[in-house]
């Protein structure tokens, strides 16, 4: 009974990550991720936190900038551009989020990637 109670939780924590990875760049309600996940708020974030190890507002964050560094480096995006396509609404906002995730504000980030296309592994 326990395995089973596990699996159907790890589903419903699989369906909010898709709703989230679907919809990233708009904004949510926590809510709203529980509803499609079919579970009560603090339930979601309890089981997501020990999926993912992050809230789900923290995943769509990360989600949101990886996906930004993507567009700043392969399409060649400029920095309040690829910010504004993921969902965020003040570049300095963005640049700051960006910088703590990934070490460097954006320009200089994609800069150090370009000379070290090594490090760009999965982007």
């Amino acid at each position: 009974a326990q395995i089973a109670r596990r699996d159907g939780r790890l589903r419903q924590v699989n369906r909010a990550i898709g709703w989230i990875k679907r919809n990233f760049d708009q904004p949510f309600s926590i809510d709203a991720v529980a509803d499609e996940a079919r579970m009560s708020a603090s339930a979601l974030h309890q089981h997501f936190k020990a999926v993912t190890s992050l809230s789900p507002l923290q995943y769509q964050k990360q989600i949101r900038l990886q996906e930004a560094r993507r567009l700043i480096l392969v399409q060649r995006l400029d920095a309040a551009t690829a910010g504004h396509t993921v969902g965020y609404d003040s570049p300095s906002q963005f640049s700051r989020e960006y910088a703590r995730l990934f070490g460097a504000p954006p320009l200089r980030d994609v800069a150090r990637l370009r000379e070290q296309p090594e490090a760009a592994v999965g982007v």
